[in-house]
């Protein structure tokens, strides 16, 4: 898959958010890579052999303080492109990959508990027509 294209399925799956969710991407940049470095892998506890799909890195909007100034870098999600081709059989499973992953990453940056992870993920299946 093309970046082009592989940007263009990152926009499909940010639009299967329901609008106060999309809304709420504030100060958030989607940043595609190839692949983990061996500081994202250690950072969530994997090993150099593991695959890691996506990270988000920043501080979840629940642990904003109303008090904090503004003029923060954005929080960010990366995407591991070629992490996530070599791990999907077909260009389906890639697309919904790429779709939960980015949607289990914004569910970190909002705080989401891993049973609130899963509905989010339910809802954007149900959304896409999986």
């Amino acid at each position: 898959m093309t970046r082009s294209e592989f940007n263009q399925v990152v926009e499909r799956a940010l639009a299967l958010l329901p609008d106060d969710i999309r809304r709420a991407l504030d100060n958030l940049a989607v940043i595609i890579e190839d692949y983990p470095s061996p500081d994202d892998l250690a950072g969530v506890g994997l090993e150099p052999e593991d695959a890691l799909f996506g990270l988000f890195r920043g501080q979840p909007i629940t642990e904003r303080s109303f008090f904090e100034r503004g003029g923060h870098l954005p929080n960010e999600i990366i995407l591991f492109q070629r992490e996530l081709e070599d791990c999907c059989a077909s260009r389906r499973e890639l697309i919904e990959e790429i779709t939960l992953t980015l949607i289990h990453e914004v569910g970190h940056y909002l705080g989401l508990d891993e049973e609130e992870l899963r509905a989010l993920e339910v809802q954007a299946r149900r959304r896409a027509g999986w």
